[in-house]
């Protein structure tokens, strides 16, 4: 069958940092109450001021990701056949944001290109879907998968339990099929529209969440994913070099390292500078991977998301990049 094999990265962020203490200044809350409880202490949100206002928004954030992950890639436009944008938050319900991504970058008119709606999931998902419909293309042939996200325009900024936790960002990966490689996936679905829901763009409804009951569930998916991916592939976490975890909240990855015995350095974690990005923060998480030198050509990665849906998916990705 052949593994997926990544071959550039990118991503994209809005200007503005908005911190902590930004919060407190109009909601009862402290930098302490949030990162003591989520790990995060600083996020980046689009058009937070007049000055920004309309300059940023998902599209862009996507495309300017996606660009910089084909520049990484240094491959030619015209072997990109798939362009995925996974986002829950997309400018327009229609047409999809991979539609204008690929009109942007020029891609040929023979890219497929469409979006993909599982929450926090939605990369993950997405690069399965990718790796599946390469298998169809024939050799030296590429997909484009970008998680955008623009959270901001869906939350509560009265709810401290809620507004606090995300960010907007997105992050993007260039990938094709290696067939010297192994591949795992695991994805998995549970109806649920009560503990995890939002309006999105059809709706003024804004983002609600039972944040004790996503917490368990979260915990439970990533064990559960980490146990199929080790089964599928015959790779135990002691062999595999990198464990790269939705990042929603550092309680959840840190209980998995202990549940799991393996060491911290093995999980990557930023969502102390950027919060819960939903689909961008695996691909954002790889590309800073890539870019402090942690990730490195030959290496091999397990990817696990869980969101609403409830959805939670993982994959074996190796990274073949420079």
């Amino acid at each position: 069958m052949g593994g997926l094999s990544i071959v550039g990265l990118g991503k994209a962020l809005p200007i503005k940092t908005f911190s902590n203490d930004d919060f407190s200044e109009f909601l009862d809350t402290s930098d302490e109450w949030i990162s003591t409880r989520t790990g995060i202490k600083e996020r980046r949100l689009c058009n937070l001021e007049d000055r920004y206002k309309g300059e940023e928004d998902q599209l862009g954030l996507a495309v300017a990701a996606a660009r910089e992950a084909l520049e990484d890639s240094k491959i030619d436009l015209n072997k990109i056949d798939i362009c995925i944008v996974a986002t829950a938050t997309p400018k327009y319900a229609f047409p999809a944001t991979a539609c204008m991504v690929a009109k942007e970058l020029g891609l040929s008119e023979n890219c497929m290109s469409f979006d993909l709606s599982a929450a926090c999931s939605g990369f993950i998902y997405s690069l399965n879907v990718a790796h599946d419909m390469l298998l169809t293309k024939g050799k030296d042939r590429y997909a484009l998968v970008v998680g955008a996200e623009e959270f901001s325009k869906i939350l509560d900024f009265k709810d401290r339990s809620t507004c606090v936790l995300f960010g907007d960002g997105a992050g993007a990966a260039v990938v094709k099929i290696d067939e010297t490689k192994a591949y795992a996936s695991a994805n998995h679905t549970r109806g649920d529209d009560i503990c995890l829901i939002s309006g999105g763009v059809a709706s003024t409804r804004k983002l609600s969440m039972e944040g004790n009951t996503v917490y368990r569930f979260a915990i439970g998916a990533i064990e559960q994913l980490l146990r199929e991916l080790v089964e599928e592939s015959k790779i135990s976490l002691e062999q595999i070099r990198h464990i790269v975890c939705h990042q929603a909240n550092k309680r959840i990855i840190n209980h998995v390292i202990r549940s799991t015995k393996q060491p911290e350095e093995k999980f990557f974690m930023n969502l102390d500078h950027y919060g819960n990005t939903s689909a961008a923060s695996v691909p954002l998480a790889l590309k800073e991977m890539q870019e402090k030198g942690i990730l490195k050509k030959g290496d091999d990665a397990y990817l696990v998301g869980f969101g609403a849906g409830l959805t939670w998916g993982g994959i074996l990705v190796n990274y073949s990049g420079k």
